[in-house]
């Protein structure tokens, strides 16, 4: 069964309104590139060779970027949708016709919107009750806790086929609104933040 693993850290940041409360945080255990990626698919019941599966997952990442640059939104069923968003520079432009790309554009931002069609709902409210969490602590210790658990299934990884769990999709979009009414950012992101 997949655990979300998690510590409690106090925020140290002495400007923060939450200065000296606790939040739990992700433990994340290692990054999957796309070949550890690709073997992992392949494990899970495919025809396809880990050789194959990489070759896709490499096609799917230039074509993404590509349709991205020509101002499309990419949407993966089950998963979510990918688009971009301009960020300008503080001040903008005084008229209209003074707008200049290179003076008044400070980045273009690749953002990520999960899923939110009832049957495969990965939004973050509801990815939140798909997943059972266990503190690190508790696992340092030797403690045998229960996990606390947001919900009935826990399956994120289990079965990579099905698309319900398969994907951990949050926006790291900084806070921002991402475009369906929802926070990607939300909340504390960790110790020192607000």
């Amino acid at each position: 069964m997949a655990k979300i693993l998690y510590e409690v850290k106090q925020n140290t940041n002495s400007v923060s309104s939450a200065f000296g409360k606790w939040f739990a945080i992700i433990k994340n255990l290692e990054t999957l590139n796309t070949r550890k990626l690709a073997a992992h698919i392949s494990e899970h019941g495919s025809i396809y060779t880990p050789d194959v599966v990489y070759g896709v997952l490499e096609k799917f990442r230039s074509c993404l970027i590509e349709m991205l640059l020509e101002s499309k939104k990419v949407k993966i069923d089950g998963l979510g949708t990918f688009y971009c968003t301009l960020e300008n520079q503080k001040n903008g432009a005084q008229k209209k016709d003074e707008f200049n790309v290179t003076k008044h554009l400070k980045a273009l931002h690749i953002r990520f919107l999960p899923e939110q069609a009832a049957e495969e709902n990965i939004s973050s409210r509801e990815f939140l009750k798909k997943a059972e969490f266990i503190n690190v602590e508790s696992l340092v210790k030797g403690e045998e806790s229960s996990p606390e658990s947001g919900g009935q299934n826990s399956g994120g990884g289990q079965d990579c086929g099905g698309g319900q769990n398969s994907g951990g999709g949050q926006n790291s979009g900084g806070g921002q609104n991402s475009g369906g009414g929802q926070n990607s950012g939300g909340g504390y992101d960790g110790p020192n933040g607000d």
